[in-house]
């Protein structure tokens, strides 16, 4: 008899950091953390909820370091997905720390990471429903989801990546400008943490790993992006959600 080969059960597990000062959306990070910040009387990481919510999602981690009470409490009013606190009150791990400390939680299959402070409108399909039909674990260890730079609202800068016809993705380089931001949520492989450092340490590194054997692939967000990262930003974004 043929033994049954176990399938990998591609993002259903997911992520969000919560865990940063958020020092640029001073002074309203002066007394709660950036993801509990109303941006259309909705707290950010409530977006992030809510598309996890759309996305059958079983089981998330939320991680917490700054004024975490009041991340916990608000995690506690969520029905679903169920969410599990990583606490990371000793040390903030930063973005590849954090998670890599919060692995046993997130299981064996690729899973999903969001960012707690910033959102996205969907397209015409959802975003994460994409990524997974997307996915290709023989190739990829990470799959960025990237927003052009014509539809990412309150983004000033020049751009995160150069993106190959196949989707693979290069850093932009220092006098470049290019066309794609990372819109702050990624599907990844547990095994890209393998010989990661312990403690703090960026995501950027793993990803410039991924890079340069080739297994970092992006693909194209078809709705709107918010990049909301000082006060101001937060009226561009209620005057672009009121218009859409």
């Amino acid at each position: 008899m043929t033994a049954k080969v176990k399938r990998p059960r591609v993002g259903r597990r997911a992520m969000i950091l919560a865990a940063g000062y958020g020092y640029r959306m001073r002074p309203l990070t002066l007394t709660r953390p950036k993801p509990l910040v109303e941006v259309a009387g909705r707290p950010i990481i409530a977006y992030a909820t809510e598309r996890l919510q759309g996305a059958d999602i079983g089981a998330v981690v939320v991680n917490v370091h700054y004024l975490p009470d009041a991340i916990e409490q608000w995690a506690a009013g969520i029905e679903a997905p169920h969410i599990t606190i990583s606490d990371e009150r000793a040390e903030l791990l930063d973005t590849g720390g954090g998670v890599k400390k919060a692995l046993p939680l997130l299981g064996s299959d690729p899973f999903f990471v969001l960012n707690g402070d910033s959102f996205w409108l969907e397209g015409a399909e959802p975003a994460l429903a994409r990524m997974r039909a997307a996915w290709d674990g023989r190739r990829m260890d990470c799959l960025l989801l990237l927003a052009p730079m014509t539809s990412a609202v309150g983004f000033c800068g020049t751009g995160d990546f150069r993106m190959a016809p196949d989707g693979r993705l290069a850093r932009r380089h220092e006098s470049q400008v290019t066309p794609f931001v990372f819109a702050g949520c990624y599907l990844v492989h547990p095994r890209l943490y393998a010989d990661s450092p312990e403690g703090p340490f960026s995501m950027n590194l793993l990803w410039t790993r991924a890079e340069a054997r080739g297994r970092l692939f992006g693909l194209r967000h078809d709705g709107t992006w918010f990049h909301v990262g000082t006060p101001d930003a937060i009226a561009e974004a209620e005057k672009a959600l009121a218009a859409l």
